[in-house]
């Protein structure tokens, strides 16, 4: 194994960089919500309205950068996504008001995102990585994007709390100037030539090609649909636990204790389930996250938290958190080849980012308009729970080889 790695291992450290300081930073920025709107005057349905933002603009632009990269190259995609991600912390860490707010946590981090965050990173080392060790190493990146929010959610938790919410953001922009060089070392893998004859490949056929022949695909629209749900639980978790453990009157440092003990736990399931995508059914594995991690968010929110019971829910949570990450981007090359990855995995990640926008936004108005968090948590455990099910059953159907479907 460490011989067949060895020659690409600059592209998959760079990859597993980009994971993890783009995704540790982005899933940390709950901690600053009640001291940001309180200073700025902004309500929580406006911060939350402008994450919702971000994760539509990384959800619609992602299979437009997907496509790019196929055209242009990885590096120059993912180096503009590195420049535009410090650019969004810069513009947050300045803001005074909505609109600032709503331009850098919102569009400018939503657009790098798509640049250089899973769906990018996990192509890039979906190529680089031998057929016969893919899943493993899709696993060991994406168990990189954990790592981030165990290392960023202390670090901006304690520069807040010391030196306020500016200084815990400007933090932040100092992590991520790793970026530019992992951007850099990630994107040689333009120079490797795309792999034939193992598994459906798409050659030089066209996006409308690629694209007509995902959408047709009855196994790829169950998964996106499910992964809908999979974005509305976990944004609304990272976006609001944060504000209801304030709520519940739990000491404001839990929250970055939970934040990182997800991201712990991340790391222990995404290479859990980067080991068993090779071994066992990617959409019943997918299926089963689903419903476990329903029932976990129903256990947790039913009874009042404590400091025990948060720390033990953030490790199950975690555990099931990013090991979808590997299943999806090893799925979608079995479906359909490596050469439309990127664009075809950006559709499947369109869904997850429409559900992760109600989870952030409608979360936001449940809460102002109720002054509670109950009726979110039960209609995402209910939608999870259903998902779940369904792609457990659909999986039971198993796969045919995908068929192009004439422009």
């Amino acid at each position: 194994m460490r011989a067949s790695l060895r020659p690409v291992l600059p592209i998959l450290i760079g990859a597993s960089v980009l994971m993890t300081l783009s995704m540790g930073i982005r899933q940390s920025l709950g901690l600053f919500m009640t001291p940001l709107t309180r200073d700025v005057a902004i309500s929580v349905s406006d911060f939350t309205l402008a994450i919702a933002v971000q994760n539509l603009a990384w959800g619609f632009l992602q299979p437009v950068t997907g496509a790019l990269a196929v055209r242009i190259g990885f590096r120059p995609i993912l180096l503009v996504g590195a420049a535009l991600f410090a650019g969004g912390l810069c513009v947050l860490a300045a803001a005074n008001g909505i609109v600032m707010v709503m331009l850098g946590a919102g569009v400018m981090l939503g657009a790098a995102l798509a640049c250089i965050a899973a769906a990018m990173a996990l192509s890039v080392a979906s190529r680089a990585a031998p057929p016969e060790r893919r899943s493993f190493v899709l696993g060991v990146v994406s168990a990189a994007g954990s790592l981030g929010s165990f290392l960023a959610a202390p670090i901006g938790q304690t520069m807040s709390v010391e030196f306020g919410w500016r200084a815990g953001i400007l933090a932040f922009v100092v992590l991520c100037l790793g970026l530019l060089p992992a951007a850099w070392y990630a994107g040689r893998v333009d120079r490797i030539v795309e792999p034939r004859g193992a598994g459906p490949q798409f050659g030089d056929t066209s996006f409308g090609v690629a694209l007509k022949t995902a959408l047709s695909r009855p196994a790829f629209l169950v998964m996106a649909g499910a992964y809908f749900v999979c974005g509305l639980q976990l944004v609304f978790l990272t976006t609001h636990l944060p504000s209801y453990l304030a709520i519940c009157g739990m000491d404001p440092m839990l929250s970055a204790q939970t934040l990182g003990t997800i991201g712990l736990f991340n790391m222990m399931g995404s290479l859990f389930f980067g080991w068993a995508g090779g071994r066992w059914s990617k959409p019943g594995l997918l299926g089963m996250i689903y419903v476990l991690r329903s029932i976990a968010l129903g256990f947790y929110f039913a009874v009042p938290p404590t400091p025990a019971a948060t720390l033990v829910f953030a490790a199950v949570m975690g555990f099931l958190w990013l090991g979808v990450a590997p299943l999806i981007a090893g799925a979608v090359v079995e479906m359909f080849g490596l050469r439309w990855q990127a664009m075809i995995q950006g559709l499947a990640f369109m869904s997850h980012q429409v559900g992760s926008f109600i989870g952030a936004f409608g979360g936001g108005l449940i809460f102002d308009a109720m002054g509670s968090y109950d009726l979110a948590w039960r209609l995402a455990v209910a939608m999870g729970l259903t998902a779940g099910v369904l792609q457990m059953l659909f999986a039971l159907r198993g796969t045919s080889p995908p068929r192009l479907v004439a422009t």
